[in-house]
């Protein structure tokens, strides 16, 4: 995959299209595969993380799961079990707006995860949330579908499948 600069560099009309778009800078890199990239899968839960597991159960497919987690920094939506889980079922990486926890074991993975940070108290329990809706994370709306390129650079997000 080429650096995410290089693909902003060489795609200028997509980026002014709209195409092309940029998430704010807001995540921390976790997880030993820095450089990721999949077709989106789109989750909106709010400190829940019963439909994130259920999600990183199934294969993966080299798919990037993106949890709209509200932004919430009171607890974490994310932590080593279904991390290493989404490892094993062939997930390409998971961004969380929202908190993690086990971080060490996270980093472990060999999987990209973005996460605004990390958090010790576990997450709620109830299965609420919506699968495979329009989300709005770091200043960007994200569809299901479309592509996520992530690297030590930032995180961009096209409504196709860059030949990069």
């Amino acid at each position: 995959m080429a650096a995410t600069a290089e693909v902003c560099d060489a795609n200028p009309q997509l980026i002014v299209s709209g195409e092309l778009r940029a998430l704010h800078p807001v995540f921390q890199i976790y997880g030993r595969r820095q450089v990721f990239s999949g077709p989106i899968v789109t989750l909106k839960v709010f400190e829940d993380n019963v439909l994130v597991r259920s999600f990183l159960e199934e294969r993966g497919n080299g798919r990037v799961l993106v949890v709209d987690g509200g932004g919430s920094m009171r607890c974490a939506i994310l932590g080593g079990n279904p991390v290493q889980q989404a490892q094993n079922n062939g997930w390409a990486g998971i961004v969380v707006n929202g908190c993690i926890r086990d971080v060490e074991e996270i980093n472990g993975c060999d999987i990209g995860v973005r996460a605004l940070g990390p958090h010790p108290m576990k997450a709620n329990k109830k299965g609420m949330g919506e699968k495979q809706v329009p989300i709005t994370i770091a200043g960007t709306r994200i569809w299901d579908g479309e592509w996520l390129y992530a690297d030590t650079d930032g995180i961009l997000v096209s409504k196709m499948e860059l030949s990069i």
